[in-house]
């Protein structure tokens, strides 16, 4: 049975516009049967998240980003985990330190680039939670130094030199993925076309995270083209993994040209119980 779903999407529980509350109510809104917060390196909507959906009636799936350290943007998506269990826990406590230790030395890098900001408003704009570059993003926005927010990855957060300087310790994909498995979750890879690598890296890639236990695969989201979408189809089947999609849904202030997503998915595997 399909259902309509949205398998990733942000809070201000890490670097979203929304809260969960409020993502689950645009959700409802939009149409949705299902919803992922797929927060970065957090559990900390989760629950939130799940009793608004109760109360809307909405099912939400508890779910997490990690970033591994293979790649600059090769990133595992976490679900229908145990939100406390200790090995996530110690995990996402280990990835908080790293990108709190990270936000001073982002403030060095732009002021190296001729811009000031202070931790101070990059906090205030985290409001309490993760800080995280598109915080920063809002920051240049405010201060004037860049239009959007495409403007400020492109010019400062997102740079080969921003890498170089400043990129935050990150686990190997490997533990990303035993520990969501370790918490009865799922796993899934998150836009594959991010990790920029040909097709047979790519499918290297996933038969290796196959044998630590990789279930799924992103296949639909929004920057994809027919030509990758159907050789991640291909992927899935050879290697007998679900299909997942979503939108990557920030809010309109963080990523202007990312609407939630309506995907029609068969999620029996992922809500059976």
């Amino acid at each position: 049975m399909t259902v309509l779903a949205d398998l990733h999407t942000h809070s201000t529980a890490s670097d979203g516009q929304y809260t969960p509350t409020e993502l689950v109510h645009l959700a409802k809104d939009q149409g949705l049967e299902v919803l992922a917060i797929t927060d970065h390196d957090t559990v900390d909507g989760l629950d939130e998240a799940v009793l608004a959906g109760e109360r809307l009636k909405l099912r939400v799936i508890r779910g997490i980003e990690f970033a591994a350290k293979e790649y600059h943007t090769f990133h595992i998506l976490g679900y229908g985990f145990d939100p406390n269990d200790y090995t996530l826990a110690v995990l996402c406590g280990d990835l908080k330190a790293g990108r709190d230790q990270r936000a001073p030395r982002i403030i060095s890098y732009l002021k190296e680039q001729g811009v000031e900001v202070s931790l101070a408003e990059v906090e205030e704009l985290a409001g309490g939670n993760i800080v995280g570059r598109p915080h920063f993003a809002q920051a240049l926005i405010r201060r004037g130094y860049v239009s959007d927010s495409r403007e400020a990855f492109g010019r400062y957060l997102d740079t080969e030199e921003f890498h170089q300087q400043v990129e935050r310790p990150k686990p190997a994909a490997r533990v990303c993925v035993e520990a969501i498995k370790k918490a009865g979750g799922w796993v899934s890879l998150a836009h594959p076309n991010q990790i920029r690598v040909d097709n047979e890296t790519l499918e290297s890639i996933i038969q290796e995270l196959a044998s630590y236990g990789l279930d799924a695969i992103e296949c639909f989201y929004p920057q994809y083209t027919p030509e990758q979408q159907a050789f991640y189809f291909h992927l899935a089947e050879k290697y007998g993994l679900y299909l997942t999609g979503g939108s990557d849904f920030h809010g309109e202030l963080i990523k202007p040209n990312i609407c939630m997503s309506t995907l029609a998915l068969n999620l029996d595997w992922l809500i059976e119980n």
